[in-house]
């Protein structure tokens, strides 16, 4: 199989190398999703957990959502999934969503992350909804790419454990 990841750029500036390690990760995350169907997406295969893909994806959306709208913007835009009962509503209601609606809106999440992240220096400065906690838009770059690649490995996990498939 070809490799298709995109390059890390290795000497470029420090704005330069949180976006690419960034889209990196969010590029790992659809190769991982690739190929599968609606099914394979929503599988929970490894029996001592609840993860799905799709749960994973719906998951990063959120965070997408929260860090880089709520906190970095100051906006208010509501949360993408009922969390009124669940907090873990993104990776636990899965059975009726599909990969082409659940990419759609991750998809929507990333576009505005970069919107917003576009408008603003490294060092602009949030707040945490509910307790106010400051939050650098350096620090959420850097806690997104932690983000990613901690629930990569989640995805490396079940992707093997759907159709064996293993890889970068």
């Amino acid at each position: 199989m070809d490799d298709t990841r995109m390059a890390l750029p290795p000497t470029v500036d420090e704005r330069t190398t949180l976006e690419s390690f960034l889209d990196f990760q969010r590029e790992a995350l659809v190769r991982k999703c690739a190929g599968l169907t609606d099914g394979q997406l929503r599988a929970r295969p490894v029996p001592s957990s609840t993860l799905s893909l799709l749960g994973l994806v719906r998951h990063l959306a959120t965070v997408e959502r929260w860090y880089f709208r709520a906190v970095i913007a100051g906006d208010s835009p509501g949360d993408l999934y009922d969390l009124t009962d669940d907090f873990d509503a993104p990776f636990n209601d899965v059975a009726d969503a599909t990969g082409a609606e659940t990419f759609a809106q991750w998809r929507a999440e990333v576009a505005a992350a970069r919107r917003v992240t576009a408008e603003r220096p490294l060092d602009a400065v949030g707040r945490t909804p509910g307790t106010g906690s400051e939050r650098s838009l350096r620090w959420v770059f850097t806690h997104m790419i932690d983000e990613y690649a901690r629930h990569l490995g989640h995805a490396d996990i079940l992707r093997e454990a759907i159709d064996g498939r293993t890889g970068e």
